[in-house]
């Protein structure tokens, strides 16, 4: 028997979460739907999901709410926000929280698709064991893939999904510079998921992660980051 993957779609308009839900189980996906924030969340809790679709205007409690719960609880299940607001704000501030995309409405079940085949098709790559062996990028700064630990002096971070993937791209990249087309591409699968304001989110978490341990993502003008190490 394949397993399906397992998403939870949180929606309170109940007309498109019944078109959304049928047209991503007819395409393969197990849905468990939520009309409200305190509902996902108790499903959230209760079962393990491959992927969560999140509105951000919900009843009882908002998705941004809702995403800082799954967040504290598990750094690794992406989170796809949905908003019918397309101001810049709102979605920065969904990145700001741990979201790793967003959708906004009205939108077509392909192009929800393919933002949630992004994802899961990064989770079921195999990666190497040396990919994941732990790294000393300085006397400092210790990564560890395999548990997404990153170490700075004396405190740990475990990172998100996509903190994780961003880091080691520049990693294996320092002292290059790198577009951000590039980088949207490598992380996002498209350069155009994300404007290049959602990529600096990214990259302010990291560097906040990083500190003054050596470790710099320095800006390139006009085009994109080059990651230095001392």
């Amino acid at each position: 028997m394949i397993n399906r993957p397992r998403i939870l779609y949180v929606e309170d308009d109940q007309t498109l979460s019944f078109v959304t839900r049928d047209n991503l189980v007819h395409r393969g996906y197990e849905i468990d739907a939520a009309e409200n924030g305190e509902e996902a969340w108790k499903k959230f809790v209760e079962n393990k999901y491959d992927l969560c679709i999140v509105d951000i205007m919900l009843p009882k409690m908002d998705g941004f709410s809702l995403a800082q719960k799954i967040r504290d609880r598990d750094l690794q299940v992406p989170i796809i926000f949905v908003t019918a607001r397309s101001t810049r704000e709102d979605k920065i501030h969904g990145l700001r929280l741990g979201g790793d995309d967003y959708i906004t409405k009205p939108f077509s079940i392909e192009e929800l698709v393919l933002k949630i085949e992004v994802f899961l098709k990064r989770r079921s790559i195999q990666i190497p064991d040396e990919v994941l062996a732990v790294q000393q990028i300085n006397n400092r700064v210790t990564w560890d893939p395999a548990n997404l630990v990153l170490a700075t002096g004396d405190q740990k971070h475990t990172l998100t999904r996509r903190e994780a993937e961003l880091l080691s791209f520049l990693l294996r990249n320092r002292d290059k510079v790198l577009k951000r087309e590039d980088l949207l591409i490598e992380l996002w699968g498209h350069d155009h998921f994300f404007s290049s304001r959602s990529l600096d989110v990214f990259i302010s978490r990291l560097r906040k992660h990083l500190g003054d341990h050596g470790v710099i993502i320095e800006n390139v003008y006009n085009v994109g980051y080059r990651m230095k190490i001392s």
